[in-house]
């Protein structure tokens, strides 16, 4: 959903776990935690607190764990 990017918990490089938090969205005059989806490593952070987002829009990139595959 669109919103506006109230807060982030995480920069690029942080080792993430499931459901660990990740940012804070306002849409609709509510804030929603927004948390990781699957543990990994936060590859790429692409917004900043601030930002306007539209709905959709990738907010950060979570890649593998160093040594899966």
């Amino acid at each position: 959903m669109p919103g506006l990017v109230k807060a982030l918990s995480v920069r690029a490089g942080a080792r993430v776990r499931r459901g660990d938090g990740l940012a804070v969205l306002e849409a609709m005059k509510m804030e929603h935690r927004l948390t990781a989806p699957r543990d990994g490593v936060v590859e790429e952070v692409t917004v900043a607190e601030g930002d306007q987002v539209e709905a959709g829009a990738a907010l950060m990139r979570i890649g593998g764990e160093a040594g899966d595959g």
